[in-house]
């Protein structure tokens, strides 16, 4: 059992805000269950042009106004408002963004035509950094950065290469990175990387990068949700990155695609967050 930790749980879907795939409901049940646990857990999502402020009761936070931030060589400006998970005690804060977020229908990451939007690699590359600007404003220090899914899968990146240590409000945090799905949204040109100032381990070949492998090196803990008639562990434990960072992987097989087991699957997380906080 993990001794209470300060989790920030990075997810771009959160029941009723916004819900397109596993990720929505997951992010809805587990921080409420860790909260449970006795953690002392934040979320953080988009602030998407559909989520009503009035609806949900998002309050304007003082200090979380025009955070700055460096993303493509330009300087940035994000700003969040906090609410809370409805009929729980579990805060979230939105992210803002007029160009990034707030155009966005409620499909997230596909135009109303069902294409995958041509800028989605960007967008959540811009979040994640967004995400860690935050940390300072906050005035509190986590522990863990839970990372959901490809969307937050370049936090551990951008916080080894570019934040771990810089201050006080970024020291001794580990990272999880949950994989919810292995499909063509985890694959990204190396050059559009680049172009994002994303750290790349020379071990990692190729043009064509997977989101997950780039991820892999830096993350400090990697939990795979293996679905009935949807293994993904098997096919990303084939990838020369992911065999590289094989000790760091747990798998969670979930036994019954219709009835979700959340509870142990934050048994699951918990054990990972205390095995990663314990060395």
């Amino acid at each position: 059992m993990a001794k209470n930790k300060k989790i920030y749980f990075s997810t771009t879907e959160i029941v009723p805000f916004a819900n397109v795939s596993s990720l929505g409901p997951f992010s809805t049940a587990v921080p409420t269950l860790l909260q449970e646990l006795g953690h002392d857990i934040r979320t953080i999502l988009p602030k998407y042009g559909f989520i009503s402020e009035r609806k949900y009761i998002l309050r304007e936070v003082i200090r979380l106004r025009e955070i700055p931030f460096s993303f493509c060589g330009v300087d940035e400006i994000a700003s969040a408002k906090s609410a809370f998970i409805p009929k729980t005690r579990v805060q979230v804060y939105f992210l803002e963004s007029e160009q990034w977020f707030k155009p966005l229908n409620n499909l997230l990451y596909k135009s109303k035509n069902g294409r995958i939007l041509m800028d989605n690699a960007k967008r959540y590359a811009y979040y994640s950094k967004s995400v860690l600007s935050t940390l300072p404003h906050l005035f509190w220090v986590p522990d863990i950065f839970v990372c959901n899914g490809w969307q937050s899968a370049l936090i551990p990146n951008y916080y080894k290469n570019e934040y771990e240590g810089i201050n006080d409000f970024y020291k001794k945090i580990k990272t999880v990175l949950v994989i919810h799905d292995f499909d063509e949204y985890s694959k990204i040109e190396r050059s559009e990387l680049v172009d994002m100032g994303v750290e790349i381990h020379p071990n990692i070949k190729g043009n064509k990068l997977n989101i997950y492998d780039v991820a892999s090196y830096n993350s400090d803990a990697i939990l795979i949700m293996d679905r009935p008639g949807e293994k993904i562990s098997t096919r990303l434990l084939k990838k020369a990155a992911l065999k590289d960072n094989k000790h760091k992987i747990t798998v969670f097989n979930q036994e019954d695609a219709d009835d979700v087991d959340f509870y142990a699957i934050t048994e699951s997380l918990n054990q990972v967050i205390s095995d990663i906080t314990s060395k």
